[in-house]
């Protein structure tokens, strides 16, 4: 890490904290270890001992927004196994914060304040891509309607996100397809869209948010068919968590957005790789 990277760490988190708590959100902590880790189809959660490692604070929060808690945010550590690369780590820290009755652009200009309150020079100019037009523009194809996944990560990866890095900035892709959106809410009238959106900074992706899902049967058949196609694949599959179930049940509308501090803070710092931010990579 660079001589001032932990200093810096520390001023990006007090600032991080004083922002939330000026518009009334309450910090939680939530379980590190669980019994069952959510189900998402490309990411793996590390095993500890009879329990795993969290990938994400998710599924306690939407517990805690069920419970009635309306404005939360945690400074979480967490794990996914097999991470590992320039911008990846096994073990990484999520800024994660939900608000009630918001949907996924309410968070959108949240999350504009906050880049903008920690990060005196920071992007100011940002531009918002609707993701079937990213496709036609960059790729050649509108996957809403059309989706097929290994095209959709190919293109997405070695067309769409280069050209972004291009555009430079910040750079939000929004309405994804529905097939890509495993935890949020179908756009209203447009039942191919979710609503979702991601934050991407110089090329970067930084962050990513929903309109969360409040159907507990539709998430329950997402997840059924996540899991067929875990076990297609060769990969581990985790049972469904009825406590998780149980409160999309009870949750009110509400929107979250999850975003990489690590990530940020390499921006921030100028630097292309999570090797200068993290002393014990």
């Amino acid at each position: 890490m660079r001589n001032d990277g932990v200093k810096r760490r520390d001023a990006l988190t007090r600032s991080v904290r004083a922002f939330f708590h000026e518009r009334d959100y309450v910090e939680v902590e939530t379980p590190i270890r669980l019994k069952i880790p959510c189900m998402e189809l490309h990411i793996d959660a590390e095993a500890s001992g009879d329990h795993f490692l969290r990938t994400s604070p998710e599924m306690f929060h939407k517990r805690l927004l069920a419970a009635g808690h309306e404005r939360i945010f945690e400074l979480a550590k967490c794990f996914r196994s097999g991470e590992r690369g320039p911008l990846h780590n096994p073990e990484y820290t999520m800024l994660e914060w939900y608000a009630a009755n918001a949907d996924y652009m309410d968070v959108l200009e949240l999350t504009k304040a906050l880049i903008a309150s920690v990060w005196c020079d920071g992007p100011s100019d940002w531009k918002i891509l609707a993701v079937s037009a990213a496709f036609m523009e960059f790729a050649g194809w509108d996957p809403a309607g059309n989706y097929d996944e290994d095209r959709f990560d190919v293109d997405l990866v070695e067309k769409v996100e280069p050209a972004l890095k291009a555009i430079g900035g910040a750079v939000v892709l929004k309405d994804y397809p529905i097939e890509a959106a495993a935890l949020s809410r179908p756009k209203p009238g447009e039942p191919l869209l979710a609503e979702r959106w991601e934050l991407y900074i110089d090329g970067v992706e930084l962050a990513n948010a929903y309109s969360e899902l409040t159907d507990p049967d539709e998430q329950r058949r997402r997840f059924v068919n996540c899991a067929a196609e875990r076990a297609a694949m060769g990969k581990a599959v985790y049972p469904i968590d009825e406590a998780f179930i149980q409160a999309v049940r009870e949750m009110p509308p509400a929107a979250g957005v999850a975003l990489g501090v690590d990530r940020l803070l390499m921006l921030m710092l100028g630097e292309s790789s999570l090797d200068p931010v993290l002393p014990f990579r």
